[in-house]
């Protein structure tokens, strides 16, 4: 059977260069809070701890059962890469190492045993070295052994003991569970994978910044730290994720041509159009961070349910205190702007009542839960004094 991937195909490289953000993630967590981290600038990651100094590091995602062996590609095209940075650092390079961390396995018996932790580098090494490098006929290689020759011969040993192999690494897809059990114990368990998940995709924004050059300075372990606390507190029994404070539809916003409900209703008031922008963009963060709590069990069974009974509950209070002075005669002017008046007040009431828990602020959840309310042909809540009486006038957009 021929296989499925096309002879263009660059799964694997794609593969490679999420491995190096996953993985950078994995080992900034894993170093001390005031390591510092770059992706591609020096090599795959470049770190900068204050113990070990700037360590160069490669990063390669090997296929299951792979080994490296004394002339393999992959070791010497990161020995050239440090070498190259050695060369020109060679007066200041007394904190720099370099590292290799792979999902392959070392050979037994291999030049680069050499190259593991805990292992004995003997005088001997550049000798054995250069026996390797004269087998090679790769082309890749002979450019690694033209800048070596260009090192002086009393310098390999000063070289070559910083490099250190790390081999038998995790794979890039039992990486989140390694971060988990080791790095989230504190955390609840059911939490654990929505909050891992959002670490990532804020770690792979910021490593996207550096890499467009968006950001500048490198990232921080202890700005990885922050951010795993904030993601956690938002877990806690009196707070919620907050996903969508920014989102928006994929077809845009328009409230000359949007039919729903809630928008015929405040159009009832006279909203103008950027509030009415605003309304619709609260309705569809409300919309998807409710149902994203939902789908991650986040939220307590019945928790929404109640929630839009107190939301109910105090638009009904409210409603009763400020159409109180209306009648029958009452200009419609004043009826659009006392309905508008209730939307308002509620608009910017930060009371604990409206919240659906005590630590949720944000305003879009409160808002676009109303708005959701209004969005029946029955609807529960209204803006307009008189909508009940014009509620299919209203519905069918007709002048009030």
């Amino acid at each position: 059977m021929p296989s499925s991937k096309s002879q263009f195909s660059a799964s694997e490289q794609a593969l490679g260069y999420l491995y190096q953000l996953r993985y950078a993630l994995f080992k900034t967590l894993d170093l001390s809070e005031e390591t510092l981290c770059f992706v591609e600038r020096d090599d795959d990651i470049d770190f900068t701890d204050p113990e070990e100094g700037k360590i160069l590091a490669s990063l390669k995602h090997k296929a299951a059962g792979d080994s490296l062996t004394d002339l393999s590609p992959d070791f010497w095209k990161s020995v050239r890469i440090w070498l190259n940075y050695y060369l020109q650092n060679i007066n200041s390079s007394k904190n720099h190492n370099f590292y290799l961390f792979t999902t392959g396995r070392v050979a037994a018996g291999s030049l680069l045993e050499s190259f593991l932790p805990n292992s004995i580098i003997n005088d001997n090494l550049h000798e054995r070295i250069d026996e390797v490098l004269k087998k090679s006929t790769s082309k890749t290689i002979d450019k690694t052994r033209a800048l070596l020759y260009s090192l002086p011969r009393d310098r390999w040993m000063n070289f070559f003991r910083r490099i250190s192999i790390f081999d038998g690494q995790e794979r890039i897809e039992n990486i989140p569970i390694k971060i988990i059990k080791s790095n989230f114990r504190p955390i609840r368990p059911q939490f654990r994978e929505p909050i891992y998940e959002r670490l990532e995709g804020w770690w792979i924004s910021l490593c996207i910044d550096l890499l467009t050059g968006k950001r500048k300075e490198p990232i921080s372990g202890e700005e990885v730290s922050q951010q795993l606390s904030l993601f956690t507190d938002q877990f806690r029994d009196d707070n919620l994720p907050i996903d969508f404070a920014n989102a928006e539809p994929d077809n845009g916003v328009n409230p000359d041509s949007d039919e729903r409900y809630f928008v015929k209703q405040l159009k009832a008031i006279g909203l103008r159009s950027d509030r009415l922008k605003r309304a619709i963009l609260d309705y569809y963060r409300a919309f998807q961070q409710r149902g994203s709590w939902v789908r991650e069990n986040v939220i307590i069974s019945g928790e929404l349910e109640q929630y839009d009974d107190r939301l109910t509950d105090e638009w009904v209070r409210l409603r009763e205190i400020i159409f109180e002075d209306l009648d029958n005669n009452s200009p419609e002017e004043l009826l659009k702007s006392t309905g508008r008046k209730l939307l308002n007040i509620l608009s910017t009431n930060d009371s604990p009542r409206l919240r659906v828990r005590t630590g949720v602020t944000a305003t879009f959840v409160t808002m676009g839960s109303y708005h959701m309310l209004a969005n029946n042909k029955t609807p529960r809540i209204y803006w307009h004094p008189k909508f009940k009486e014009r509620m299919n006038q209203i519905f069918s957009g007709g002048k009030p």
